[in-house]
């Protein structure tokens, strides 16, 4: 399984499933229309684009579970409580869990790219967005994978008039490595 593959495929599932957000990413490509070739500049160009693969990943990142091995004790205080965590434990993240938190994205169950666009950003808050992980060991690839996924998207948008096939989104398959659409 391909995480690349994966991501384009949700970001294209949560734009079928909602047409308007749909109709203003066709508004967006219609610049490029012209164009045989896409430029580096013009996949830059696509704002609205970007911002919905970010929010696929938000509702369905590739990997359930980041794990980091602890380097030295440490303390962490949330919300009043110390917690402290000895050298050598393992700590586990879930971007499945901490991104659908009402506490950090409103309305999280709802496909909303607008939520990554100004004045919102409530990807901002410091770990908010885990959809490449995050801190010094966020997906190196990351930069890429955007390029890759808008490119990918942008051209099945100006060769094919797709429809969903289904009238609700798949499942989530959480038992595979990569997840994607059951």
């Amino acid at each position: 399984q391909h995480t690349s593959c994966t991501t384009s495929t949700w970001t294209l599932l949560f734009l079928l499933h909602n047409p308007t957000i749909l109709q203003r990413v066709m508004k967006e490509q219609e610049q490029f229309n012209d164009k045989d070739t896409l430029e580096l500049d013009d996949i830059h160009q696509m704002e609205l684009l970007h911002n919905c693969m970010r929010e696929a990943l938000r509702m369905c990142p590739t990997f359930i579970m980041l794990l980091r091995k602890v380097m030295k004790n440490t303390s962490v205080t949330v919300n009043g409580k110390t917690h402290h965590i000895p050298k050598d434990d393992i700590v586990v993240v879930s971007p499945t869990v901490s991104m659908r938190l009402p506490t950090t994205f409103k309305n999280p169950n709802e496909f909303d790219p607008d939520r990554f666009a100004a004045p919102r950003e409530e990807h901002k808050l410091p770990y908010a967005y885990l959809g490449f992980g995050g801190g010094m060991h966020s997906c190196m690839g990351q930069v890429f994978a955007f390029l890759q996924v808008k490119t990918i998207l942008s051209v099945i948008l100006k060769h094919y008039e797709l429809t969903p096939e289904a009238s609700k989104l798949p499942d989530i398959g959480y038992n595979d490595m990569v997840v994607g659409p059951r």
